[in-house]
């Protein structure tokens, strides 16, 4: 059996599915080619209403289910995901422009998301409360009710089912908004596994959509609470919709992350580990090292390494050969990443390798002679781009690093790690990875940003999933009813 064996997804409406018709049609296109490989339909505000109100009616017995059921549904589903990585990994790469081996540990996320979700259905979920009154008292944690996932294109699988998970595991429905350009490996897909895992009908839907679909969600008053992984400027505007209508919003956000190589490092392990940061899935991951922070005694080798590095990785259409670097999302993003380079090189700095693109296939470039204030190094830049900067000491690592708004996710490269992690103290971020790249996530960890980066680890791991996804009730209980004054 395939999971995906319709190319297109059109209005269907069945159990753990989705609700697509009202608000038109979008074409599936690989970024690669150009070509054609699906159709999806688009949600517009009447889909996200009516499929809200029919959440909130189906969520009230999924909640009620035993947790054991609601457990062997998440075991099911990712069971589901392993059994069709091949299927569903080749539409990552089609769809996203993703190298296979990206494709597949999206896949294996996947899976492993449903399998902490199956355990998280029965975690302890409240404690026991002192209390001045002879009663028993209680703070126990209860679903939120509807729960609104707003996910991207960059890794879309990973980043619709962390979400989505653990919200079903915790007895929330589930409204799921996907990226138009990535709706299939990043909705249908999800819907699909859901189906057949045997979730109830109507607790999970998918509604592909813009920015017109988004807003519906976030104001639809069925919706409690709203799960966001996008870019900051997007994070605002639904934070701030989020606030205008008293609902919680987990708002991941876009990131410049630095990588910092201090003078003791392995010079090839360093290279390898900026290159990787820097060039993996085209630099469009929050994650991204957006900034190469080299000691002044290692970077003129770095930065020559690092470029010759770029200049042999193959960059072309994963879905035909083995390369290192697929196409970019879309003639947008390209233009922005180019804009930004160009606008570096303008200001000064120097083109080590790459600056060029073909199609949608974006080179891997290393710029030299950055300052702060290059425009490929100041802002988050979501492509295949390295900015190398050179510092003396640690107090310069130090401020270089912490001059940004973003605070998501930090390397430090160095074989004194008790050095490393004094430095880490100094800086603001939501992940540091002591000899490693910037890239890096698992299930069963909490991830999370600061700053502008977002509002603080909300995912993975029994203790921030349980913390995103339900809602703290007191309940206080009496052997016999209370006597009052009056």
């Amino acid at each position: 059996m395939t999971l995906l064996d319709d190319r297109n997804w059109l209005g269907k409406v069945h159990s753990g599915g989705w609700v697509t018709s009202a608000g038109g049609t979008s074409t599936v296109r690989s970024p690669a080619t150009g070509e054609e490989i699906g159709q999806v339909g688009v949600a517009n505000p009447d889909d996200v209403a009516r499929a809200c109100a029919r959440a909130a009616e189906a969520q009230r017995g999924w909640a009620a289910t035993c947790y054991t059921e609601r457990a062997a549904i998440l075991r099911r589903a990712g069971h589901l995901f392993a059994r069709h990585a091949a299927e569903i990994g080749d539409w990552i790469v089609r769809e996203s422009g993703s190298v296979p081996p990206k494709a597949e540990l999206e896949t294996d996320t996947a899976a492993q998301e449903c399998y902490e979700a199956a355990a998280l259905a029965s975690h302890p979920l409240g404690e026991i409360i002192p209390s001045a009154q002879p009663r028993l008292s209680l703070a126990r944690r209860l679903p939120v009710g509807v729960v609104g996932v707003i996910a991207p294109f960059n890794v879309p699988l990973i980043l619709g089912i962390r979400s989505v998970a653990p919200a079903l595991a915790l007895g929330n429905a589930v409204v799921l908004k996907p990226d138009t350009r990535t709706a299939v490996c990043g909705g249908v897909t999800i819907a699909r596994v859901f189906e057949e895992a045997g979730l109830p009908e109507g607790v999970l839907h998918v509604l592909p959509g813009g920015a017109e679909t988004g807003e519906a969600l976030v104001a639809d008053p069925n919706v409690r609470l709203i799960s966001f992984t996008g870019s900051t400027a997007a994070g605002r505007q639904v934070g701030a919709a989020a606030a205008r209508h008293l609902k919680r919003a987990h708002l991941e956000l876009g990131g410049n992350s630095a990588l910092i190589v201090l003078d003791d490092a392995d010079l090839d392990l360093a290279v390898s580990a900026g290159a990787w940061g820097s060039f993996l899935h085209q630099g469009q991951i929050c994650m991204t090292t957006g900034r190469h922070l080299v000691h002044e005694s290692l970077a003129g080798r770095y930065a020559e390494r690092l470029a010759d590095k770029a200049d042999h990785l193959p960059v072309g259409d994963p879905a035909k050969e083995q390369v290192a670097l697929g196409p970019v999302i879309d003639a947008h993003q390209r233009d922005k990443i180019h804009a930004l380079v160009t606008a570096s090189v303008d200001a000064g700095a120097k083109l080590a390798a790459g600056g060029t693109y073909q199609d949608l296939f974006y080179r891997p470039t290393v710029l030299v002679d950055v300052t702060p204030a290059s425009p490929a190094y100041a802002e988050e830049v979501f492509g295949p781009v390295a900015p190398v900067v050179t510092f003396a000491d640690q107090d310069e690592a130090v401020a270089l690093a912490r001059q940004t708004e973003y605070g998501l996710s930090l390397g430090i490269l160095s074989r004194d790690v008790m050095r490393a992690m004094a430095l880490a103290d100094q800086i603001p971020s939501g992940i540091v990875h002591i000899n490693d790249q910037t890239v890096s996530d698992e299930a069963v960890a909490p991830f999370g940003g600061v700053g502008a980066s977002g509002t603080g680890s909300r995912f993975g791991g029994p203790a921030a999933n349980v913390e995103a996804f339900t809602e703290t009730q007191w309940l206080t209980m009496r052997g016999a009813v209370a006597r009052y004054p009056f």
